[in-house]
């Protein structure tokens, strides 16, 4: 029960209300304009990208600029026996229907010149009229309508009130009106000036009258009003013996044009160069090419720059209006419909992946999230552009978009908030011990530390002061605690500086380790570096106290710290009781290490690691560092002969005295593993001579690893080994 309510809140809720608010705003006039400009961003891609061909019985014959430059047709408007002859001449070619998307609802003298024209032409023509403003214009049944050819839709299904209108109509009256059909050209734009959707119907009074495009469907199929049936909210149905068509409409009985080319699209001519073909033809019986017009509808209408029928369409914010009607024609001709997909699958399957999505990365990493959430978005976009390119369907994307990456802001914002208060979890459980550059790497890498013990690969570090006892009990408490807060500062920082995670402070002694809790691939390199920090600190430290005077005993000033180190896989996690435990780390290499600190006296030395720790090193520092060999040793408590080294220094400080020096000692140890006791005792003597830390010269320092193996070296010449000796030396003391 619990698990459903958790799941409810987290996941289904928030699911719910970004989906159910998107729908809710997807209703809205500002958000159906931001859809709508997504349309015509995709009607634009297709047409570049997917271009059809088309019809080529659609013809458009254009008013251009070169038609208006013409010095024998004068300044437009023309006279209209000028289109009278055209009407005339165009009629021979035999096209199935003539539509003119030009107005000639002003009387003119030369109206009858023009109607003679289309009579003798033979061939359907067909006027634009409009419906016109209130107490402007005749009603049905005016007498000036008497013999106007207007041919009333009666068969209308659904309220037909709701078809746009008005009272009362602008039309061609006699000769005009007589000799040709009449249609109506009306072509309101949507809400933001983009004509997007055109009506197949008007409404004047009572009466239903077809548009241009429709009424030249009609010629064109040779179908009577009667056959026509308007369902509003769906289609309209044509159908007589020959044809049968249906063409969706909304409840106004307006279509939704599936946009498919511009004027260049279409088979196009002027009307001045059709004109004078036409008339070199058939007057002067000239042979002249012609365009193949028999059959075809032909559109006549305004196409220069200049004219006044021009409004924004998807395809072009400056389009010609005639492209509505020639669209509306080939997307009829061809059935290819604009058509809207369901809103319910769209919300219901963006609302389970929403749902699907706040469940499975909430528990994932933050750039997986980053990847899927545009990866789905993008997709989506994607599919509702092939959508309209491949088949017309008008897939919606803001409000799905909308739903969607409002859920994923809510999620992310949700994540932030969570981890904000991870950050500070961590901050507050590690910023003890770990410095605060690792704690903001930590933070940022997002991943979490393995609490409760995980065995991972370290390099464990132990370091204590040499001879503490020895002073520390000269100095009085205050005295002891500031001196230990100075040393274990440096110490900490210079650890913690090189990616070091503190364990623990043991009185003088510093436990650290390198690799834990964040994984560094370099672990080893940067804690031997670290040791070499540490001494160089500690002799700049020697020198400021040794500056202070009889402020410090001699042992203080004189200070010396031997450090250890092994790598190798650790336990690392919390340990301790239920009630109080600390991070810290166990195992037998973190033994080794701390032989390494406690073993370097005995080799006269202050930094000493094994050889896993060289190994490593040199895998990610190369040859930054260089090490002595110091032999093999047992430590107690183990069997198997560990190679020990020297973390002599970094390559660029290590000075030329300092190199011949290990190169006499590597020398010396060649010999002493032979033994070739003679060989090792010259070679150890010319190494003394050249040793950085000289008793006597070197303050706090006894003894040197040119010394030990002298000394040892004598011992083995006076009393040789057995003969099964391999060099190892086996640890009594921890």
């Amino acid at each position: 029960m619990k698990f459903r309510l958790a799941f409810f809140k987290e996941h289904l809720l928030p699911a719910l209300a970004c989906f159910g608010l998107a729908f809710g705003l997807a209703q809205t006039e500002w958000l159906q304009r931001v859809e709508n400009i997504t349309l015509d961003a995709r009607a634009q891609l297709r047409m570049r990208f997917f271009p059809t061909h088309p019809r080529d019985d659609i013809v458009l014959i254009g008013i251009d600029q070169p038609s208006l430059s013409n010095p024998n047709f004068g300044r437009w408007p023309w006279k209209r026996s000028l289109h009278g002859n055209f009407s005339q001449l165009v009629g021979q070619l035999k096209p199935s229907v003539v539509a003119w998307d030009i107005l000639f609802d002003d009387p003119s003298e030369e109206d009858a010149p023009f109607a003679a024209g289309i009579a003798r032409a033979k061939i359907p023509v067909v006027l634009g009229g409009q419906s016109a403003e209130p107490n402007v214009g005749f009603k049905p049944g005016s007498a000036e309508l008497k013999n106007i050819r207007m041919a009333p839709l009666t068969r209308i299904a659904g309220n037909r009130t709701a078809i746009d209108g008005s009272d009362t109509m602008s039309v061609p009256l006699a000769p005009l009106g007589e000799a040709a059909e009449i249609a109506f050209v009306d072509a309101p734009p949507g809400p933001d000036g983009v004509l997007r959707e055109a009506p197949m119907v008007v409404r004047i009074g009572d009466q239903i009258y077809p548009t241009l495009s429709l009424r030249s469907l009609m010629l064109h199929w040779h179908v009577t009003p009667d056959e026509v049936l308007v369902k509003l909210g769906q289609e309209i149905e044509i159908k007589n013996a020959f044809v049968h068509h249906r063409i969706p409409i909304d409840g106004k009985g307006k279509y939704l044009i599936n946009y498919r080319h511009t004027l260049e699209g279409f088979s196009s001519a002027g009307y001045s160069e059709t004109y004078e073909a036409l008339y070199l033809r058939f007057v002067r019986k000239e042979k002249v090419d012609l365009p193949e017009l028999t059959g075809r509808i032909l559109l006549v209408g305004e196409t220069a720059d200049a004219l006044t029928d021009f409004g924004p369409t998807p395809l072009a914010a400056h389009s010609p209006l005639v492209l509505v009607h020639a669209n509306v024609l080939e997307n009829v001709l061809n059935d290819d419909f604009a058509r809207t997909a369901p809103a319910a699958p769209i919300w219901l399957g963006g609302f389970v992946l929403t749902t699907a999505s706040l469940a499975y990365f909430g528990k994932r990493k933050f750039r997986e999230q980053m990847v899927f959430s545009p990866g789905v978005l993008v997709i989506y976009c994607l599919v509702a552009t092939w959508c309209w390119a491949k088949f017309s369907v008008w897939v919606p994307i803001v409000w799905p978009v909308l739903g969607f990456g409002s859920a994923q802001i809510f999620m992310v914002g949700r994540r932030v908030i969570a981890e904000q208060r991870a950050k500070e979890q961590i901050k507050g459980m590690f910023g003890t011990y770990i410095s605060p550059e690792l704690v903001k790497r930590m933070v940022d890498s997002g991943v979490s530390p393995q609490l409760g013990g995980a065995e991972e690969e370290i390099t464990a570090y132990f370091s204590d002061i040499q001879s503490y006892s020895t002073f520390s009990e000269k100095l009085p408490p205050t005295q002891l605690v500031e001196l230990l807060n100075e040393y274990l500062t440096a110490c900490t920082d210079i650890v913690q500086e090189e990616g070091g995670t503190l364990d623990k402070y043991i009185g003088d002694a510093v436990v650290a380790m390198f690799g834990a809790p964040i994984a560094l691939p370099d672990h080893a390199f940067r804690a031997c570096l670290a040791a070499l920090r540490v001494q160089q600190r500690l002799d700049e430290l020697r020198v400021k106290w040794d500056g202070e005077g009889e402020r410090w005993p001699e042992g203080v000033r004189k200070m010396r710290s031997r450090i250890g180190l092994n790598t190798g896989p650790a336990i690392i996690g919390n340990m301790g009781s239920r009630t109080r435990f600390n991070y810290t780390m166990t195992g037998d290499n973190v033994n080794l290490a701390a032989r390494m600190e406690s073993g370097a006296k005995s080799w006269g030395v202050y930094a000493m690691t094994t050889e896993a720790t060289k190994l490593a090193c040199e895998k990610h520092g190369a040859d930054r560092i260089l090490f002595r060999p110091l032999g093999r040793i047992v430590v107690k408590g183990r069997t198997q002969a560990v190679p020990l080294y020297e973390i002599f220094g970094l390559k660029e400080l290590v000075t030329p005295a300092m190199r011949e020096c290990l190169g006499l000692f590597e020398q010396g140890m060649a010999k002493y593993y032979v033994r070739d006791w003679d060989g090792a005792l010259a070679l150890f003597a010319q190494s003394r001579e050249l040793e950085p830390n000289v008793p006597g010269r070197a303050p706090g320092v006894s003894s040197n690893p040119s010394l030990v193996y002298l000394d040892l070296t004598a011992k083995l010449k006076q009393s040789p080994p057995r003969p099964e000796w391999n060099g190892v030396f086996v640890m009594a003391d921890k």
